[in-house]
């Protein structure tokens, strides 16, 4: 039988026997779709991830966190305590930080007409837009002059103005954030989603004294944004600023840091973590879902051969060759394996558009190298899960078949 003569019943066998096709193809198919979703998803993610620390951090931010605790999984001691005068202390006596801005955050309720929406709101100084690297589309920043006199004007972000106002203009509208009114003077410039999946343009952003005496009544702030003239400076700077915070704050020796501090060099550190998550573990899941789809096509094919026991004696009886019937079985089990990748690799893009959607992570763009890699991964599981049916039945005699 010539190689297009075998192709051809090797498709008819698999069309006949439709149900044991179809779950050979699952396999593959579960496996090559996560492999295709992790990697794609995967990439989108890394994407934003760099866009937002870009936007939060560069090579030259250092941020302080009130409450102490490492930034990530560990318990954080209760803050409290950090203040703009420690922030302004620490620009006095650090000559290398060029730039500040304190902030303080809180949740609150926002009001216009009969809309409402629960936001977060953000104080800032007016140096703000320069220092959190984020100022308006529409409308204007407020100055020095609105800071020292708390005036009550607000930027609100781009999902605050289409749930508070729809299709109307904004500027100038006056909205109530808590029981306090305020005039909007801007529209913040589009975020989307942080790396927490909060939705950075449901924000708005108030002068922080404002927000301190006339809506939260403290006189602590939640966090500060330093810049350093140099980038490489950023660790030696981390070092001052934590040493004149403990003598402000009159921490003794052993007693743990109130307030936390993260430079970029940690922000990298973290982001080679989760790379290394996504790229390594994640697809190693996929891969053994792909192996444990090859076991099962395996398994169909070897219950296949003892049910076509006949089939294969008859065939052997008339001059088939023990390799045809090896390439038989081998190009039944490899080609449902590579039709099932083939479904897989679709349904992992589609998923993972769905879910970069979901997750405002933007466009996804189709991974071509986990395409190739889940065929050729589907290929090789199918290949080497047909090699045992196809010598047992390879090794059948045409006599003992035929009986």
């Amino acid at each position: 039988m010539n190689r297009s003569r075998l192709i051809a019943h090797s498709l008819r066998m698999m069309k006949r026997y439709k149900l044991r096709s179809i779950f050979m193809m699952l396999g593959s198919l579960i496996g090559v779709a996560a492999l295709t979703f992790v990697i794609s998803i995967g990439q989108s993610a890394e994407r934003k991830m760099h866009t937002m620390i870009g936007q939060i951090f560069g090579n030259s931010s250092i941020i302080i966190h009130d409450g102490g605790g490492a930034m990530m999984g560990a318990p954080r001691v209760p803050g409290k305590r950090l203040k703009i005068d420690d922030i302004a202390a620490i620009q006095k006596e650090v000559p290398e930080v060029q730039a500040w801005d304190p902030q303080q955050a809180v949740v609150a309720s926002v009001r216009h007409g009969n809309a409402a929406d629960s936001v977060q709101v953000l104080g800032e100084s007016e140096r703000g837009e320069q220092v959190w690297n984020r100022g308006g589309v529409r409308g204007q920043f407020f100055d020095a002059s609105a800071v020292v006199g708390s005036s009550r004007v607000v930027l609100i972000g781009e999902t605050v103005a289409r749930e508070l106002f729809g299709n109307d203009d904004p500027l100038s509208a006056d909205i109530q954030i808590g029981s306090v009114p305020f005039r909007v003077i801007g529209i913040l410039e589009p975020w989307g989603t942080d790396a927490h999946g909060m939705d950075r343009d449901n924000e708005v952003v108030v002068p922080i004294s404002t927000l301190m005496r006339r809506v939260t009544n403290v006189d602590t702030i939640s966090t500060a944004k330093l810049i350093v003239s140099d980038p490489a400076l950023a660790e030696d700077t981390k070092e001052s600023i934590q040493r004149i915070l403990r003598e402000r704050h009159a921490l003794m020796a052993g007693q743990p840091d109130d307030f936390s501090i993260i430079t970029a060099t940690q922000v990298r550190r973290m982001m080679s973590q989760v790379q290394r998550v996504m790229y390594l573990y994640l697809p190693l899941v996929a891969a053994i879902s792909l192996i444990a789809g090859g076991i099962v096509s395996a398994s169909l094919m070897l219950v296949s051969v003892n049910e076509r026991v006949g089939e294969i004696g008859l065939r052997q009886a008339v001059g088939a060759r023990p390799d045809a019937i090896r390439l038989q079985f081998i190009l039944e089990t490899a080609t449902t394996t590579v039709v099932g990748g083939l479904v897989g690799i679709i349904i992992g893009f589609a998923i993972a558009g769905m879910g970069a959607s979901r997750m405002h992570l933007g466009e996804v763009y189709p991974s071509w190298a986990a395409a190739v890699l889940g065929m050729v991964a589907s290929g090789v599981v199918g290949s080497l899960a047909g090699v045992l049916p196809a010598v047992r039945a390879a090794r059948l005699k045409p006599a003992e078949a035929l009986r």
